[in-house]
């Protein structure tokens, strides 16, 4: 049984920073991604990694300020982020799969002001 368990939202002033954590259990899966969804509007793709080889792909708009990575040893998916904006408010998601992403965490609340 996968289990994704999201921490570290919370609000912050714009230009400001957080890290998002999502521990992993049950199965590692090549693929872990973080995507966001924001009031009134589709959920979206934020990163993503292959935790193989640590290829990361990015939204065109957290390229630069946003950092996807994976600690093995703790199980544990991370996202950075940095020169936060007001339009990066969002419940922020962790997910992982097979069929790409059937499995997702509960979800936690950034807010930048």
């Amino acid at each position: 049984h996968v289990q994704l368990v999201e921490s570290g939202g919370g609000s912050v002033q714009a230009g400001g920073s957080l890290r998002l954590s999502c521990a992993v259990s049950g199965y590692n899966y090549n693929y872990m991604a973080w995507f966001r969804q924001a009031p009134g509007k589709e959920r979206e793709g934020v990163a993503v990694i292959y935790t193989g080889g640590g290829t990361t792909h990015y939204a065109d708009s957290v390229k630069g300020r946003f950092t996807i990575s994976r600690d093995n040893a703790k199980n544990t998916l991370y996202l950075q982020m940095s020169s936060l904006k007001t339009e990066d408010t969002a419940v922020y998601y962790c997910a992982t799969g097979s069929s790409p992403y059937n499995y997702w965490g509960q979800g936690t609340q950034v807010t930048v002001s």
